[in-house]
């Protein structure tokens, strides 16, 4: 692939999708002084033509060839539906602009696997939109407990509703592979927060795809930390997450909210909510800022095509039927 020339550190955006998080996305990039919102594409044409309307530089195209040649853009933000990323990803994956593609990256594991293997096959920069891995809260947790040398302890909490999903008109194939397309969300919070790799995993209450209820796993890693996943579905639950070292246990209850509860105090102290993930959704303006660092070569921390490919396989050892 031709490299893009970037010029005066502009970073061009182009958009692939015209859903919610692409909507998402725009009030993200448009708040960065150094971007030029530059086109849109959407099988939905009507919805592409409604965004234009807002961000007056966006210009509609009928294909993703079109969108690259029209633009020229550095980045590319696809955001569409689980069952037409692969296709999407096999068209922008054409071009040299740094892809972001929404998570999930597949439908299911084999999906992924596709997807990667078309990335490496055509030498593409690709980059996976988790997030919740720039949440002020995660970073605040992670300085914290960066200082701390011994093991920790790391619960997940998911609560998943395959009904709801079906009522919502998610197709049956993404229902089935639900724990892909959402509990994605929370299960990553065990590569952000657990050190090393893991040694060991024990299913304490395993997966039934044809009655889903209770799911229970312990994960030991090499360091010394250890991961609990507790799920429920088709039932009431929360998303949260806790972190217990020696010294504080942290709570993240919703998860753009940390708190913190200090040895020898029954208190629980609550760290105000960062102002970005106010007036933006949760993570989305530090990941559009730091989008178009990996766009313009500099440094970041975006995660990779194989930080989403490691989480990926994480959700498939979890939901393995046995």
């Amino acid at each position: 692939m031709r490299p893009i020339i970037i010029k005066k550190n502009i970073c061009k955006v182009a958009f692939v999708g015209a859903g919610y998080m692409t909507t998402e996305h725009l009030k993200a990039f448009c708040n960065l002084a150094d971007v030029e919102l530059s086109g849109i594409t959407s099988r939905t044409h009507s919805r592409a033509e409604k965004l234009a309307k807002e961000y007056k530089n966006l210009s509609v195209c009928d294909s993703i060839a079109e969108l690259y040649e029209i633009t020229k853009a550095h980045l590319v933000v696809i955001s569409v539906p689980e069952l037409a990323t692969r296709d999407v990803c096999e068209e922008a994956f054409k071009y040299p602009w740094t892809c972001l593609i929404e998570k999930p990256i597949g439908y299911n594991l084999t999906d992924a696997e596709a997807i990667e293997t078309m990335a490496i096959n055509q030498n593409c920069k690709v980059f996976i939109a988790l997030n919740r891995r720039h949440h002020n809260s995660t970073k605040i947790i992670l300085d914290d407990i960066s200082k701390q040398k011994k093991p920790r302890l790391i619960h997940v909490y998911d609560q998943e509703d395959q009904t709801v999903a079906r009522n919502l008109g998610q197709p049956d194939l993404v229902v089935k592979n639900w724990m892909y397309a959402n509990s994605i969300h929370v299960i990553d919070y065990f590569n952000m927060f657990c050190r090393g790799n893991i040694i060991k995993i024990d299913p304490i209450i395993e997966w039934d795809a044809k009655t889903p209820f209770f799911v229970m796993t312990k994960l030991t890693y090499d360091s010394g930390d250890i991961g609990i996943y507790e799920a429920v579905w088709n039932t009431p639950g929360p998303w949260a997450v806790t972190v217990t070292t020696q010294e504080k246990r942290w709570e993240l209850r919703p998860l753009e909210q940390a708190s913190f509860q200090s040895y020898g105090s029954r208190r629980l102290e609550v760290v105000p909510i960062n102002v970005l993930d106010i007036e933006f959704k949760p993570g989305l303006r530090v990941q559009a800022s730091e989008a178009v660092q990996a766009a313009l070569d500099k440094p970041h921390s975006l995660p990779s095509l194989n930080d989403a490919m490691k989480l990926m396989r994480l959700i498939h050892t979890i939901y393995d039927e046995r």
